[in-house]
């Protein structure tokens, strides 16, 4: 990836699978020749930062669950990916249990009622910190892309922040929307 100029497109990652079909990444990274892979680093319930917590529209005590994954193409780490869950709709389901998620995370919560109607995304970049430039094997001034995805269902209430702390190099975003 790092000087690959791999596109990107959202669209994929927020519609549920289906039966039997594969997540997202690894169609994606298959259809270019390549395997794409991840690797689940934690799971489990925090108090949300300030961010996520704005981002779920949650207050008081904004619980969250955490599912913290490496992204890899072909045996490299490219991408930290971290998704956040108010409690309320995470806890007792898969996604607050270790593992993989049998049809993923997106095709869970469509069937626990919260489908995407409505996503926004803001991309920045900055410096990689040590610990992601540990986790992705890079330089020391070496830059990440930082993808923020919030997800909102039919009545606009967020269900899923996810942070995308990606190699930078050789990486392109493309957002293509369709009418229908």
């Amino acid at each position: 990836m790092r000087s690959s100029g791999w596109n990107n497109a959202s669209t994929p990652y927020v519609r549920p699978a289906r039966d039997g079909e594969p997540d997202a990444w690894t169609e994606e990274a298959a259809q270019r020749g390549h395997v794409g892979t991840n690797e689940l680093r934690e799971v489990g319930e925090i108090r949300a930062t300030a961010d996520v917590a704005r981002d779920l529209n949650i207050e008081g005590d904004p619980q969250v669950v955490v599912r913290r994954r490496i992204v890899f193409l072909d045996g490299v780490p490219i991408e930290l990916a971290d998704s956040y869950y108010p409690a309320s709709i995470a806890r007792g389901t898969p996604l607050a249990q270790p593992g993989k998620i049998r049809g993923g995370a997106v095709r869970l919560l469509a069937e626990l009622g919260h489908r995407a109607r409505k996503v926004e995304e803001t991309v920045s970049a900055r410096p990689a910190t040590v610990i992601e430039r540990d986790l992705l094997e890079l330089d020391a001034n070496e830059w990440v892309l930082v993808l923020r995805r919030v997800t909102r269902d039919h009545d606009g209430t967020p269900f899923e922040s996810t942070v995308m702390t990606m190699v930078a190099s050789g990486r392109e975003l493309r957002y293509e929307h369709e009418e229908g």
